[in-house]
């Protein structure tokens, strides 16, 4: 707005003798107007004379800062007197430009006597000064941290409390002097290497890791799943000879063959049963030597040891209908018993041990893809301690894809069905080395 357009406010002379003030708006204009300046601590004297100085534009063509503060951010206030010199600081001066704190300025002309609000609203410059007989001096480099622990400690031990006294005199017995310890640094270095000796070198310590999971023995580096478990390293070649299954083709009916097993109330062997004897199969003796034997392994499961464990006798008696070759087997692998005693007992560890050569049996009669449900539930297992052990096999817990789902034959109603997979090359999970610490 001009000034010739802006409103006039007149006051004529009191009977005092007041002189009549005119108070306008003032004009935006392209020079430098007033600048509105903070001094935070020293305070300049009036007659100091301050100068406006302009940043030197980038050589680059950069993008300037949205808003109306671009341009009063590119100015500097400097001024000095003998002593002292002021300047605008940056930084305080860009956090007040920030903050929404801002000033209308009026500038009162004596002589005419009319005030002019200026049109657009000023933030501070926020003034720093420097004394000039101080600026030769360097300024003293910061203390280091010996130094800083030394002064607290000097102003703690001056002025603190009991209690703060005694906490720096126990700060000061456990501090280990590390230039004390220069000196006794190869002795301890050549007690470690010494006491190392007898450590185990990574690849040992896989090999006894691997060695003791209780898991069939399987070959790392096998390309195909088949070739993971080998078939008579899970089942003797010697029990595998002794399975008949010369009855289970006799037989007419699918009650029939599901009495001649050793577990007949478990949906999955019925139904893998059923499969076999109703699908061109050129593996079926085979697959149901397998399903014979996951059975025996079902039967021997549901035995009851107790807590002073069973004779061999009492178990040969339970699987009476099981070739004798394959109980031994099962009592020798599954069971722990004394030097010279008959008596068997069942342990946590003897009991994983069974389920991860009965899952590894399972997956192979499954294509090497199982669902834990099914077996889970047929176990009387939770769903968890199905997934572990499967797991300690090397399997993927996963959904299958369409592909997979058609390969195996398996419906559709499997689509959401989270199976467990074994694929080669087998990876193990990582044995922990200790046990995390226990939320109290």
């Amino acid at each position: 707005m001009s000034p010739a357009s802006s409103s006039t406010n007149k006051r004529k002379r009191d009977d005092d003798g007041e002189k009549e003030i005119s108070l306008q708006l003032g004009s935006s204009s392209s020079g430098i107007a007033p600048m509105l300046v903070s001094f935070p601590a020293l305070e300049a004297p009036e007659s100091t004379p301050f100068k406006c100085y302009a940043r030197k534009k980038s050589k680059t063509k950069e993008k300037e800062k949205d808003g109306d503060h671009s341009k009063f951010e590119r100015m500097l206030v400097v001024g000095e007197t003998p002593a002292v010199e002021f300047f605008t600081n940056e930084d305080e001066t860009t956090r007040a430009t920030h903050s929404g704190s801002q000033y209308l300025l009026a500038v009162h002309n004596r002589r005419t006597g009319s005030v002019t609000l200026l049109p657009e609203a000023k933030t501070p410059h926020i003034l720093s000064r420097t004394v000039k007989n101080l600026k030769a001096i360097p300024p003293a480099p910061a203390p280091s941290a010996a130094a800083y622990r030394e002064a607290r400690t000097a102003l703690g031990e001056t002025f603190g409390t009991k209690k703060a006294k005694a906490a720096i005199r126990a700060q000061e017995r456990n501090r280990v002097d590390v230039d004390a310890m220069k000196s006794a640094m190869p002795f301890v270095m050549d007690g470690i290497d010494k006491g190392a000796e007898g450590l185990l070198t990574k690849e040992e310590a896989k090999e006894i890791a691997d060695a003791h999971r209780l898991i069939p023995p399987f070959d790392e580096n096998a390309d195909e799943p088949s070739d993971i478990y080998s078939l008579h390293d899970i089942i003797p070649e010697t029990e595998w000879k002794a399975i008949n299954v010369t009855p289970f083709d006799e037989a007419k009916e699918q009650k029939e063959r599901r009495d001649l097993l050793p577990h007949k109330h478990s949906t999955w062997i019925n139904d893998h049963i059923f499969k076999a004897y109703h699908s061109e199969s050129k593996h079926r003796k085979r697959t149901v030597k397998l399903l014979y034997y996951i059975a025996t392994l079902f039967a021997f499961r549901r035995i009851h040891f107790g807590k002073d464990g069973i004779q061999k006798d009492a178990i040969s008696d339970k699987l009476r209908d099981v070739p004798s070759i394959v109980v031994d087997g099962l009592i020798s692998r599954f069971t722990e018993s004394t030097r010279g005693s008959t008596t068997c007992h069942s342990t946590s560890t003897t009991e994983t041990k069974l389920l991860a050569y009965l899952f590894a049996l399972c997956l192979r009669v499954d294509g090497f893809t199982s669902n834990p449900n099914a077996l889970g539930k047929d176990l009387s297992l939770s769903l968890t301690r199905v997934n572990q052990i499967f797991k300690s096999l090397g399997c993927k817990h996963k959904t299958l894809s369409e592909r997979d789902r058609t390969k195996l034959g398996l419906s559709e109603k499997h689509a959401d069905t989270k199976m467990q997979v074994l694929t080669a090359p087998v990876a193990f999970p990582k044995i922990r080395s200790g046990k995390k610490n226990s939320r109290r």
